[in-house]
């Protein structure tokens, strides 16, 4: 037993769907415009976990275009105990302009949780967030939000059921309307079905992903319906559980339900699993703001809450309340279990033929003919793509920030012959927000110079009275990031001494509310990445080699 920290899985670790397959524990969650696509974790004890592995990973969704925040969105996992099968369904948001929220749902499943996984098989176009529930008789259902575009009805729309076709995709019957959420906070999304005791239970997000986010709950003997609601009236867990009516308000950040006593903020998304000795609980997104801001620079992150049944048939937290906490209590039949935290350290010395999996690329998949440890053996060789503005082919290895107090340093070396390539070391949100430490030609061009250049809200800064001469065409950079503030130093290689190259950088706008999504969203909700690329937009032929990369967490 005892209390743990949370996130259990820190960054970008939004929309956990968790379940138990014997004594084993996994976790798959969004990744919106990165590849690969959907984080699988693995854990046995509840409170470690380690990205095994993800499940779009053979070409299966092209990502080139996708503007924040769509991409692949609310993966939901579940298991076949009778074909003894892992499932997936996730949805693929194309675009969320006009609040159009074009999307197409699709499934797959695999013998192993690491795959192969098949092919995708369609399932609907009708909204998003979709997951299968696999009853005891054999039928399948899918429960997904019907997304809602019509002027004057309540948006985003209604949570609908329907029995799925898993072998030949699509639905069969009819759709069923069942609730349009369970509480006065609206926007209900992400439905997901659990049997208990005989009932039906529905699970869903509400509130928004921002500050009014939480987890409600409905129960019916029918899978169709109808639902009666949890008698409080309120969600189950929450991080501001003051009463919210925001009916017909389609999703918004609700600043005004800001919490200020609590670290943890917008609590909610929640999947429930039950452990193999009938203890329960709830992993759910979360977020952690700057100090005195309402910026999430880490986006959303897993978290993990103790349950139980009351006498009633209700599920609530194990401390009766439905305030989400920072810590939580492990299972009773797991003695002196140690938390981990140094897994979200990184340190990859580029040694082998497969890089550190925790690399992902933002729109573009990761192939050979661009990053490889081949063909130069101890190093990550990237071939320069296009400027970081672009949202199709930039050459960007980037990982999750995982604390809000970190060191990401590397070692680069680059002989660039144009001024439009360049090689080096940053932090990224996305295309239009940015900030990268670089090697590249000097503004006279006749030597390799360390420079700094910005992206904020889609606009190019570039501080030309940065330059440093590196002449060895070869240096090490670090950035300290601390509290959304970055220092940049430089080490010139053969040197043992550091130099600070720029200091007191705000970089505190790459956060969920500080970049520019899409028209009449709040921002984004990825999170924040560290990352080493290059750019040529002269001939796509030149390349930097990088030595090692590592990330270290400090304290917060």
């Amino acid at each position: 037993m005892g209390f743990y920290k949370n996130p259990i899985i820190p960054g970008m670790a939004p929309d956990p769907s968790i379940i138990r397959v014997d004594n084993d524990y996994y976790i798959a969650t969004s990744t919106f415009h990165w590849t690969p696509a959907v984080q699988i974790f693995h854990s046995t004890d509840l409170i470690n976990w380690r990205l095994i592995s993800h499940a779009l990973t053979q070409h299966e969704v092209d990502l080139r275009g996708t503007n924040t925040p769509a991409g692949i969105w609310a993966p939901h996992l579940s298991y076949d105990k009778e074909t003894k099968q892992y499932w997936l369904a996730y949805s693929h948001m194309q675009n969320m302009a006009g609040r159009e929220f074009n999307s197409d749902s699709y499934a797959m499943y695999a013998d192993s949780i690491t795959g192969p996984w098949s092919k995708p098989i369609y399932l609907t176009s009708i909204g998003f967030d979709p997951a299968i529930f696999h009853d005891e008789n054999g039928i399948h259902y899918i429960s997904i939000l019907e997304w809602e575009t019509r002027t004057g009805h309540q948006a985003p729309g209604n949570i609908v059921i329907a029995e799925v076709d898993l072998e030949h995709g699509g639905i069969k019957g009819n759709w069923h309307r069942v609730t349009k959420g369970f509480t006065t906070r609206g926007c209900a999304e992400a439905p997901q079905i659990y049997k208990h005791a005989n009932y039906y239970y529905l699970l869903l997000a509400a509130g928004g992903t921002g500050y009014a986010h939480g987890v409600e709950i409905g129960r019916s003997k029918n899978i169709f319906g109808p639902y009666e609601p949890n008698p409080t009236g309120e969600p189950i867990i929450t991080s501001s559980p003051h009463h919210l009516f925001s009916l017909g308000d389609p999703d918004s950040g609700h600043f005004e339900m800001y919490n200020p006593h609590s670290v943890m903020q917008k609590a909610g998304h929640g999947s429930l699993v039950e452990t193999s000795n009938g203890e329960w609980y709830i992993a759910h997104l979360m977020s952690r703001p700057l100090p005195g801001k309402k910026l999430n620079p880490l986006g959303r992150e897993t978290s993990l809450q103790k349950m139980k049944w009351t006498a009633a048939g209700w599920l609530t937290m194990a401390d009766g309340s439905n305030l989400a906490k920072l810590e939580f209590e492990g299972m009773s039949n797991k003695k002196h279990v140690v938390q981990d935290f140094a897994l979200s350290d990184i340190k990859d010395n580029f040694d082998k033929n497969n890089y550190d999996c925790r690399f992902m690329t933002p729109y573009r998949e990761q192939k050979q003919t661009w990053t490889n440890t081949i063909e130069h053996p101890g190093f990550l060789r990237i071939y320069g793509g296009n400027s970081f503005f672009s949202q199709v082919n930039p050459a960007i290895m980037a990982t999750r920030a995982t604390s809000l107090n970190y060191t990401v340093q590397t070692a680069v070396r680059f002989s660039p012959n144009h001024y439009s390539q360049t090689a080096g070391l940053g932090l990224y949100y996305d295309s239009n927000n940015w900030f990268y430490a670089h090697l590249g030609l000097s503004d006279k061009e006749d030597v390799t110079a360390l420079k700094v250049l910005q992206a904020k809200l889609g606009e190019r800064i570039d501080d030309m009275f940065i330059e440093v001469k590196i002449p060895s065409d070869s240096v090490e950079l670090k950035i300290n990031y601390r509290l959304g503030i970055a220092k940049v130093f430089y080490r010139c290689m053969n040197s043992h001494t550091w130099q600070l190259l720029v200091d007191g950088i705000d970089v505190s706008y790459l956060s969920d509310e500080g970049v520019n999504g899409e028209p009449g969203e709040v921002g984004g909700f990825t999170g924040l990445f560290n990352f080493i690329g290059a750019v040529d937009a002269y001939q796509h032929e030149s390349y930097a080699d990088f030595d090692y990369y590592k990330v270290k967490n400090h304290m917060e």
